[in-house]
């Protein structure tokens, strides 16, 4: 039987910028759409939930124009290959498409969040920073620093002064071009380091809004606590680790993983509050039942999670 003419309908897409290589974030990805759409079920019994799953870069595919919350995934490679070809232009279109959407119609606007790969075709795109190759790669659990504009975001806010993340990028976003990211309505949210502080980690710039609609990570909000752990604990990876930053820093990193307050937190909370604060939105216009923000106790998270398979 078809889908009832008066059933609310949720249109979700996952963006995968991986290139057809297998990746973690694929699953961390679903997993949290996953939750996401349970809390969703159970608050609004009878929605029909439909969750679409496209690869530009090495399909062709793009995203619904009609999606409501769309995540966009990092991927390998320069966030310079490929620019003016099909899959790129039409993948940037879809991001003047979320923001004029999100200007004129806001209840009817996808949401749009963007990470790592996506977050630097989109910087880019928009022009709000110069995008540079780094001098070598940047991986491993790192702190991001929260902006008095990131504070006072009730995305970041939960998180104070700064927030744990995982990081695996050759790129960097620096130079920030303050007066388009404001003719834009864009804040900067997080820096690589402390803010009125030395610059004694980078000069990164980790997180924006970038405009209306859109917000972006340079990290990765998706990296969940387990595989992050299997990932850095391989002999290979964990020797990689060690001749990169030293021992110490290793062994820093594998505390903070265990620590339920630090990585596992930021999967809990950011990613999981902006597809709340979003869907909330859409359901003032549309009649259905908002649901409840993430728990911020991680038993009770994982205990979500795991209802979530």
């Amino acid at each position: 039987m078809g889908r009832s003419m008066t059933a609310p309908l949720l249109r979700l897409s996952l963006v995968d910028m991986n290139n057809g290589v297998v990746n973690e974030a694929t699953r961390c990805f679903r997993r949290i759409f996953d939750a996401f759409q349970n809390k969703v079920r159970a608050a609004n019994p009878g929605i029909e939930i439909r969750l679409q799953h496209v690869q530009p870069r090495n399909l062709g595919e793009l995203p619904d124009r009609d999606a409501d919350l769309v995540m966009s995934s990092g991927g390998p490679g320069s966030p310079h290959d490929g620019w003016d070809e099909p899959w790129c232009t039409g993948y940037r279109h879809f991001l003047d498409h979320v923001m004029d959407r999100a200007t004129q119609a806001p209840a009817t606007a996808p949401g749009l969040f963007v990470v790592c790969h996506s977050f630097e075709i989109a910087v880019q795109h928009f022009g709000l920073a110069e995008m540079r190759k780094r001098e070598s790669l940047k991986f491993g659990v790192m702190p991001a620093y929260v902006t008095e504009a990131g504070r006072a975001s009730s995305l970041l806010e939960p998180f104070e002064d700064r927030l744990f993340v995982w990081e695996h990028r050759s790129y960097e976003a620096v130079n920030l071009d303050e007066k388009r990211l404001a003719a834009l309505g864009g804040e900067l949210w997080a820096v690589e380091s402390r803010p009125g502080g030395e610059v004694d980690k980078g000069d990164g710039l980790l997180a924006f809004r970038l405009g209306p609609g859109i917000v972006g990570t340079q990290f990765h909000p998706e990296a969940d606590r387990p595989g992050v752990l299997a990932w850095i604990k391989r002999p290979q990876h964990a020797q990689n680790v060690v001749d990169t930053y030293g021992e110490d820093l290793y062994e820093r990193m594998i505390r903070t993983l265990e620590d339920p307050t630090r990585l596992a937190r930021t999967y809990a909370l950011l990613l999981p509050t902006w597809l709340m604060q979003r869907f909330n939105e859409l359901a003032r216009f549309r009649g259905l039942n908002p649901i409840a923000a993430p728990e911020q106790d991680m038993r009770a998270f994982e205990d979500t999670q795991a209802a979530a398979g």
